[in-house]
C-alpha cells in the first residue's frame, strides 16, 4: 500500500479535475506507514505470549482418565 501511495505521490503527474492524484498517493502512502508500524508493534509483542500444558494419566476404577490443563500466559 505504501509502495502505491509512493508511486502515486512522486511519479505520477496527471491533471483530473474532481480530486488529486497526489493527495490519493499521499493518503495511500501514510495509511501504509502507520500500518507496517502497526504490524511490526504485533509482531514484537506476539512472541512474549507462552503456553503451559500440564498432562496427567490417572487410574480409575473403570479404567484410566486423562487430564490435561492448558494455562495461556501473555507475559
Amino acid at each position: 500500500m505504501a509502495v502505491v501511495g509512493a508511486i502515486l505521490k512522486f511519479a505520477v503527474s496527471v491533471s483530473t479535475s474532481g480530486f488529486s492524484v497526489n493527495t490519493v498517493g499521499l493518503i495511500l502512502l501514510i495509511a501504509g506507514i502507520v500500518l507496517f508500524v502497526v504490524g511490526a508493534i504485533v509482531l514484537a509483542t506476539g512472541g512474549s505470549r507462552r503456553s503451559v500444558v500440564r498432562e496427567d494419566i490417572q487410574q480409575t476404577p473403570t479404567g484410566q482418565a486423562r487430564i490435561e490443563e492448558r494455562n495461556d500466559r501473555i507475559a
